[in-house]
């Protein structure tokens, strides 16, 4: 009998337009375009933040990822095309009992925590939000709140949980803590005010729905993998492979930002830079 076929990967890259592509974005597409080898490589952009991304970014990514020679099926998913796929998630989270709206303000979260300076929780989704909101239902909820998930809630619904990571810095199996979950991530926002959806539960439905047998992004990105992982199973959907990948920082050690333009790849590209002189610089295989 012959060994069945693997799955032919499929990996993405999914940058926000708000900014210039600089080198750290250079390598996370690369390497998630070179794990796609057999199978399917694709382009996302996620632009959930109406305020911040600019058609004029997203022309730019386009031209630098085509420049360093990555080819992608139409059309490109567009998250902010995709808000009939977030409400509906949501409303199956309501359904099993784990949103709830809340109201509170940055500085509400950060006057209830006394002191966040001398020791309050900063998890993945920044400050560990103290709860002030959990009692309120879902019928109480106007268009100016958040929803958060109530942590406690869903990790007794969601049950054992465990998801493979192929990174070089957390290669192996990896278990949902629920004691770790509730201290050092806690009640996470599902849907922002201003956005009617999050990055969290937006990507969670988005790889599904593209069938991402690998998430490739940055190990920054690495206990946020918890909170998906946990998302994954409420909304019964499959869990992929991550694979989370060194940081390109400056020469002071500092992780590349946006706004770094002296890193962005059109800069490289204006000074007559090849594709392959940054994959070297990166330390990534040469192009076939």
């Amino acid at each position: 009998m012959s060994a069945p076929r693997a799955t032919p990967p499929v990996t993405r890259f999914a940058p926000s337009p708000t900014g210039p592509l600089h080198l750290g974005h250079a390598f996370s597409a690369l390497t998630a375009a070179d794990r796609a080898a057999g199978g399917t490589f694709l382009l996302r952009i996620e632009d959930i933040d109406r305020a911040r991304c600019r058609p004029e970014f997203e022309t730019a990514t386009y031209d630098d990822l085509h420049w360093l020679g990555l080819r992608w099926p139409d059309p490109v998913m567009r998250q902010s095309a995709r808000m009939p796929a977030y409400r509906a998630a949501l409303c199956q989270l309501a359904n099993l009992g784990v949103l709830y709206p809340c109201r509170c303000r940055r500085a509400d979260i950060r006057a209830a925590l006394g002191a966040p300076q001398e020791g309050a929780p900063i998890g993945p989704d920044g400050l560990v939000y103290p709860g002030t909101c959990r009692a309120r239902p879902m019928s109480d909820a106007t268009p100016d709140d958040a929803l958060r998930l109530d942590m406690a809630r869903a990790l007794r619904l969601a049950g054992a949980a465990t998801f493979v990571e192929t990174g070089a810095a957390f290669d192996g199996e990896h278990a949902l803590d629920p004691d770790w979950m509730r201290a050092q991530v806690g009640d996470v926002v599902l849907a922002r005010r201003d956005m009617g959806t999050s990055y969290h539960l937006s990507v969670v439905v988005d790889d599904a729905a593209q069938s991402i047998t690998e998430v490739v992004r940055g190990v920054d990105l690495f206990e946020a993998t918890f909170i998906h992982l946990l998302l994954q199973r409420l909304l019964e959907l499959p869990t992929p492979a991550y694979h989370h990948h060194r940081l390109i920082r400056d020469d002071a050690g500092k992780r590349l930002a946006k706004r770094d333009d002296a890193r962005a790849i059109a800069a490289y590209r204006a000074a007559g830079a090849t594709p392959d002189d940054l994959r070297g610089w990166l330390n990534l295989p040469r192009a076939a």
